[in-house]
């Protein structure tokens, strides 16, 4: 969220919570992308924040709630309000439960294949209208086509990533494997290591695709101790993954800590994998 937002952010946060008859005497930061996400205290709530304009906020209530109702893995709404979209001063709020860490015990890659294979489960019995994986390729390459917001970006990076996009998203779409309702994006950044168990957080990148693009998006490790993977799409979905998440690293308006430094480390790491699968010819 950009910075001059923030104040007016947490200050519509605090006052919806208090709205609500929630006691709000401080807001402490948990994490800023392109929403805020806040802890209420003395009450003890997570909240989200989000401009009006730029969110999915009741897509992700409605669909946080089935998935907890299904007994999936999900960080769970705050059961002290009603269960919805909050407006105020321009931004939309949602209210969660907010869990203790558990930081005594290392994430094992079985627990977390456990957990993603679960909130898989549970997500094959929805049918939700949601984006396809493919869309977000897309959203990918249209940052890369816009100079304006990538200037820093070297012209043979950018077409190394346009290239790699589009023919990885060509490639995997036309392996016709089964799909599902996914996640979009179960990194270690958005599971919690609760005494609940392992819960994740963030739906609002939820997508249609194979299950290997959520693993894409996994330690390695973990997709070792998730049954049935295709491991030559599994590849494929990793380079994709990498070359999109690159790809937001060049954005300008990016503000993840040390992003540009990432962004760099990443494009050797794409040509890396790129010729050790026999990817880097064009085509």
């Amino acid at each position: 969220m950009q910075v001059s937002e923030v104040p007016r952010a947490v200050a519509a946060a605090m006052g919806a919570a208090s709205s609500l008859d929630l006691r709000v005497d401080d807001a402490l930061v948990l994490h800023d992308s392109n929403k805020l996400t806040l802890r209420l205290l003395p009450c003890d709530v997570v909240a989200r924040v989000a401009p009006v304009a730029h969110q999915v906020a009741q897509f992700e209530v409605d669909l946080a709630q089935r998935l907890a109702e299904s007994g999936c893995p999900v960080a769970a709404l705050q059961p002290r309000v009603e269960p919805r979209v909050y407006e105020r001063d321009g931004f939309v709020v949602t209210l969660w439960t907010y869990y203790d860490p558990v930081t005594s015990q290392e994430l094992s890659p079985a627990d977390y294949a456990n957990a993603l294979g679960r909130l898989h489960a549970g997500m094959r019995k929805l049918d939700v209208p949601t984006p396809h994986f493919t869309d977000r390729v897309e959203q990918a390459r249209q940052l890369l086509a816009n100079r304006d917001r990538t200037p820093a970006l070297a012209d043979a990076d950018r077409e190394l990533l346009g290239d790699t996009l589009r023919r990885l998203r060509r490639v995997i779409a036309e392996r016709g494997g089964a799909e599902q309702l996914l996640h979009g994006e179960p990194h270690p950044g958005n599971l919690l290591t609760t005494k609940n168990g392992l819960l994740f957080i963030d739906l609002e990148t939820c997508c249609r695709g194979p299950v290997e693009f959520d693993l894409a998006h996994a330690p390695e490790d973990v997709s070792e101790h998730y049954p049935g993977v295709d491991q030559d799409l599994l590849r494929e979905c990793r380079i994709l993954v990498l070359a999109m998440i690159t790809t937001w690293r060049w954005d300008r308006g990016d503000q993840l800590p040390d992003g540009r430094r990432l962004g760099r480390e990443w494009l050797s790491r794409i040509r890396a994998a790129l010729h050790r699968n026999g990817l880097d010819s064009h085509g």
